[in-house]
């Protein structure tokens, strides 16, 4: 059988591979490390589908189930050999073979017509303030984080980084575009 790779399923596989752990502990680790800004586990509730996932395609097996005091029974999760295995063929897939990947901001671009083009100015211009701040905490993360943590461990902010600063100055282009009445158009649906 083959498990549908995901960024989640990923993480989820990276995590029990360096020590065995439950739910909310992998959750905790990716938001502790910043990975939710590659990783989306903003629904608890996903994290868990997924690990049901990977245990029912043999990828990920139960270590333990134990309960503390007053608290919810949690279930400790490894990964199997099999599991490792697939994490580093999708790794290798992940890092080899650009994707295609559908996210909405160049599909709002393809569907611009729907704005008037002040309209769409207006939200572009609120678009920039925000990649702006977003490249600024970017920057402060990355500063403070590299007086402890090595390199090696920051390179997926290096990577957005790259992105924000390319979209922030592509966005800027066709803002300044919209302005100055290059770029128009005189109908909208």
């Amino acid at each position: 059988m083959s498990t549908r790779r995901s960024p989640l399923a990923t993480a989820v596989l990276a995590l029990v591979c360096e020590s065995p752990m439950h739910a909310y502990r992998m959750q905790q680790l990716i938001k502790e490390r910043h990975q939710d800004d590659v990783v989306n586990v903003a629904q608890r509730n996903s994290v868990y589908q997924t690990i049901e996932r990977l245990v029912r395609d043999g990828l990920l097996a139960v270590r333990e189930t134990t309960r503390e005091e007053n608290r919810p029974e949690r279930t400790v999760y490894e990964a199997t050999e099999t599991g490792r295995e697939t994490l580093k063929q999708w790794m290798r897939t992940m890092l080899s073979t650009p994707a295609r990947e559908f996210p909405e901001f160049p599909a709002a671009l393809a569907f611009l017509p729907v704005l008037t083009p002040e309209e769409a100015l207006a939200a572009l211009r609120q678009r920039i303030a925000a990649l702006e701040a977003r490249l600024s905490a970017i920057d402060t993360e990355m500063a403070d984080s590299l007086s402890f943590v090595p390199r090696l461990f920051l390179v997926e902010s290096e990577y957005q980084r790259a992105q924000v600063a390319t979209e922030l100055e592509f966005v800027r282009g066709i803002a300044d575009d919209l302005s100055e009445g290059r770029l128009t158009w005189d109908f909208h649906i």
